[in-house]
């Protein structure tokens, strides 16, 4: 029996659709995960998502998708995180490849389910923002799930939508996604968690990682980004609800317009003129100015010096959680020190690593230490 899960915007939603996987069908056959190769700029340099034709490895399950094994690579210096997870995760990763637009997803998923009869179809997203109207203030990745959405649309099976962490990204208020919600499909557990919790060891999503922190009972305020937007944990964090597929296309404006596009820049004017930007514009500009910041080494004693001032400012506006991504950021640091800074972190505050996250010390902790 093959269960087909599609990972609405790719990164962390195939990493949840494990997660998922193993706490609704348990022991069943392994799961076949749709997913893009788009990891962002911590992973991979070159912006946009990645093909087919930035691997050597892939192995063909249909005319239009092939699989990324353990052994597939990608093709420098692009990046990706999807050989990684089919080494250490039990099920298929098949790659999604937007770059024929929507026409293209939709042909993958109809020959993708075509060949593989699956017993059920989920599309996941984590966070929510595949319910965005698309003119949100806090919106900041609508097309990728745009894509996935519009695709899934037009396909002749039943699709089932799942939001699993509502506001957990950080794009659409929970308040505004709650009139959306039908049943209540799960709420993950810190058992849950185990099936994937080495590989959010790693793995730099921040919502994934967020969803996984409030199964395991992480509360409180969680800063994220760039940018420091604050995420409330609550007890809403590790939920998963379904959403009916025609409301969530009636919603999504980007979604609606772009059915027929053939190509994913026809799909990015879309974002640009109806979101008022594009995703991977936002990446080209910060990829650009990567490329021109000198090479930075890891002082620890500086580092742990900034990190202290940094936690005693985010304390004063509420915060007492982070990620390690936002903390690279937040420091200066380019993405590719995250792993590194990681392992000073906890080799040097072991006790502030908390549930995949990082817990800032009250100001009576700080002024003790």
């Amino acid at each position: 029996m093959t269960r087909l899960i599609v990972a609405a915007g790719g990164g962390g939603d195939a990493v949840a659709a494990a997660m998922l996987h193993a706490a609704l069908y348990g022991d069943e056959d392994q799961a076949v995960i749709l997913t893009y190769a788009w990891d962002r700029l911590l992973i991979d340099p070159i912006p946009g998502p990645r093909g087919a034709d930035n691997f050597t490895g892939l192995e063909p399950i249909t005319r239009s998708v092939q699989s990324v094994p353990a052994t597939a690579e990608p093709i420098a210096p692009a990046g990706s995180t999807l050989p990684r997870l089919a080494a250490e995760l039990p099920h298929t990763f098949a790659l999604l490849d937007p770059h024929h637009g929507v026409e293209g997803v939709t042909r993958q998923l109809e020959e993708l389910i075509d060949h593989l009869t699956p017993a059920s179809i989920d599309l996941l997203d984590v966070g929510g923002d595949i319910l965005a109207h698309g003119d949100e203030p806090t919106l900041k990745s609508p097309l990728a799930d745009a894509l996935t959405l519009a695709a899934c649309c037009q396909v002749n099976a039943h699709i089932r939508l799942l939001v699993a962490g509502p506001g957990l990204d950080g794009e659409v208020p929970p308040d505004d996604l709650r009139p959306l919600f039908g049943p209540l499909v799960h709420s993950f557990t810190a058992q849950d968690v185990e099936s994937v919790g080495s590989v959010l060891e790693w793995h730099p999503s921040e919502a994934t990682a967020m969803l996984a922190a409030t199964a395991r009972g992480a509360r409180g305020i969680c800063e994220i980004r760039d940018a420091g937007f604050a995420v409330p944990l609550t007890d809403e964090g590790p939920t998963v609800h379904e959403v009916d597929l025609d409301d969530a296309i009636s919603r999504n404006t980007l979604a609606r317009a772009i059915m027929t596009t053939a190509t994913l820049d026809e799909a990015e004017a879309y974002s640009r003129e109806i979101c008022g930007f594009s995703e991977i514009d936002y990446e080209r500009n910060k990829a650009a100015w990567l490329t021109e910041q000198p090479p930075t080494k890891l002082d620890p004693d500086d580092v742990l010096s900034r990190l202290d001032q940094f936690q005693r400012e985010a304390r004063a506006r509420g915060v007492t959680h982070t990620t390690f991504r936002h903390i690279t950021e937040a420091l200066g640091l380019p993405g590719n020190q995250r792993d590194h800074l990681r392992t000073l972190l906890i080799e040097n505050r072991p006790h502030q690593y908390a549930a995949l996250l990082w817990e800032l010390p009250s100001e009576s902790e700080q002024q003790a230490r």
